[in-house]
Formats: structure tokens, C-alpha cells, sequence
């Protein structure tokens, strides 16, 4: 079984998103909560309605779309929620690109 077929079978359908909102790439990824073993991700944001802890999480998507080049604006989207990159990183095979792990954020809105 190769990653790709993986990622196409357990992967959850995942959206690259443009700051407009445009849809830019679908892809099948794995989105998975950080589990906290410093205080590296306990940073959160205060709203008008009390604290948002601003949950981190792990992204392990194919090398296409390159999440280390995105756009200012760009985020990721799924399943209604969106997050933002923090830090993204391409793993290789050999000399190519076998995928892209990222620490993303959920988006909070402050109104």
C-alpha cells in the first residue's frame, strides 16, 4: 500500500483555501490534536466571550499542494473548521517530496 493510497482510504478531505475564499486544492490529509508535553502550544487569544486556547494540531498531507509556500491569507479547511499553518515542512523519500507535516491552528475570530 502505497502513502497516497493510504491517504486516499483514512485521510480526512481536506481544503486548500485562498483568502477570498476560492478553493485552490483538494487533497485526503491527517489532521490529529497536539498532545501537550511542554507549554510550547498553551498560547491562546481572549474574544468577547472568555479565553480561546486556539487548538494545535498536526497536519501529514501529500507534497502537493506545497503548504511551505502558501500565500499570505491562505489557509486550510476541513470539515467547517479552518486553520491556519504555524509551520509546515516537506519530509523526503530519496529526492522527492514523499509529504508535508505542519503544526496548524484553528482560526479564531475576534469581532
Amino acid at each position: 500500500m502505497t502513502f497516497s493510497s493510504i491517504l486516499g482510504r483514512f485521510g480526512r478531505r481536506t481544503a486548500l483555501i485562498s483568502r477570498d475564499g476560492e478553493k485552490l486544492a483538494e487533497m485526503n490529509a491527517f489532521i490529529s490534536p497536539l498532545r501537550y508535553k511542554n507549554k510550547m502550544y498553551l498560547y491562546g487569544v481572549n474574544t468577547e466571550i472568555g479565553y480561546n486556547s486556539q487548538g494545535h494540531y498536526l497536519y501529514i498531507g501529500p507534497p502537493d499542494p506545497d503548504l511551505t509556500q502558501l500565500e499570505n491569507g491562505e489557509y486550510v479547511s476541513c470539515q467547517g473548521e479552518r486553520y491556519r499553518i504555524d509551520r509546515a515542512e516537506k519530509v523526503y523519500k530519496g529526492n522527492e517530496a514523499f509529504y508535508i507535516w505542519a503544526v496548524i491552528r484553528v482560526i479564531v475570530e475576534n469581532n
